[in-house]
């Protein structure tokens, strides 16, 4: 070894001592120009996500309002069979729990109405129901669309109560309920959730003080603590009106369900039989007549083929998909579908009917 080479860490220049009169900590070195512009950056950032956390809460409160991608138009899928076919079979999806009407399901059944090359429907369900009122409308007017097209009914995981009720839109069809193999449905009767928490509010402290029109007017109220007599009076009077729906439930069946006509003749009780808010798999379902056949949707859609009296090499099935609107693109179609709603948990409060397979209070609205 060279004896006038030295190792290269001996080669650094040492460091001079601090002078007494100038402290280390007092000479600091003059801050870098890259790490001012970091600091800008993360500043920045943390402005931007500030803000883009108050746009998104900001618009997710429209949307759960209903007042945001509203009229968002319904966008036309490819399915399955020949994609190149002018023939269409569409499927419309009901999904979720039924709270209104007008909605995502209301603009399928209109877009299928409206296309002369929708030959026929295949309704699929997956739901547990929902108000009376909002099941009756969907209802209605899948009826005018049958008078039109033929409906075939998929269900899904479960087909239940206001869901069932829906599914009666295929009318009289022969072979035409489709249910899977896992499939729950049933639960055929009418509910109105109520709730006392008049005693609890007592323990807090808490005095309901509405002022009403009339003795009725709080009929249902859940803070309002009633006398036995007052009880009984509102039970008669809520209790009639789930009567009322209740009927009109078991009519749409008799006069749907071809199998079980064959049974009220010989059993004027059959379907008395079946509507106490039983759920079903789809065995039972199968055995008591209130589905036609076991199987998935793709014999649903062959179903659908043969009424419309179609060719299978001949027809393209299509599915119908939201328009994702700016929630939907910034938080994914359930965030926009699925919001908590202001009118949703107002039914908590308001005596409604519902066909619903819960034990709970309906909070998440349906599109």
């Amino acid at each position: 070894m060279d004896p006038n080479s030295r190792p290269e860490h001996a080669q650094q220049p040492v460091p001079a001592a601090p002078s007494p009169m100038y402290p280390v900590a007092a000479i600091a070195p003059a801050t870098r120009p890259g790490r001012r512009w970091l600091l800008v950056l993360l500043l920045l950032g943390l402005f931007g996500s500030l803000m883009l956390n108050f746009l998104l809460f900001g618009l997710v409160g429209l949307t759960s309002l209903g007042r945001l991608d509203a009229d968002r138009k319904v966008q036309e899928k490819y399915h399955s069979l020949a994609s190149d076919a002018k023939n269409k079979i569409a499927i419309i999806s009901i999904e979720g729990t039924i709270l209104s009407g007008e909605g995502f399901v209301k603009r399928q059944i209109d877009r299928a109405m409206d296309d002369d090359d929708v030959k026929a429907v295949v309704l699929r369900v997956d739901s547990p129901g929902g108000s009376v009122t909002a099941s009756d409308y969907l209802y209605h007017h899948l009826g005018e669309l049958r008078k039109k097209k033929p409906i075939v009914v998929s269900m899904g995981g479960l087909a239940a109560s206001g869901g069932y009720y829906v599914s009666m839109a295929v009318g009289d069809t022969p072979d035409s309920i489709f249910a899977e193999p896992t499939t729950w449905t049933g639960s055929i009767g009418v509910i109105i959730p109520h709730y006392d928490l008049s005693g609890l509010l007592e323990n807090w402290n808490i005095k309901e003080d509405s002022i009403a029109s009339g003795p009725l007017k709080q009929m249902g109220s859940f803070t309002k603590s009633k006398t036995e007599e007052e009880r009984q009076r509102e039970r008669a009077i809520l209790g009639q009106l789930v009567d009322d729906s209740f009927v009109r439930f078991k009519q749409i069946i008799a006069d749907g369900r071809p199998k079980l006509k064959d049974k009220l003749k010989e059993n004027p009780q059959a379907i008395d039989d079946l509507a106490t808010g039983q759920i079903y798999n789809a065995q039972q379902a199968l055995d008591s007549g209130l589905i036609d056949e076991i199987a998935f949707v793709e014999r649903a859609i062959a179903r659908a083929v043969e009424l419309a009296g179609l060719d299978a090499d001949n027809v393209q099935v299509v599915e119908y998909k939201r328009e994702l609107g700016l929630m939907g693109a910034l938080l994914g179609s359930k965030a926009q579908s699925q919001s908590l709603d202001l009118a949703a948990m107002l039914d908590m409060a308001a005596p409604r009917a519902y066909y619903l397979c819960t034990w709970l209070p309906p909070l998440s609205k349906s599109p």
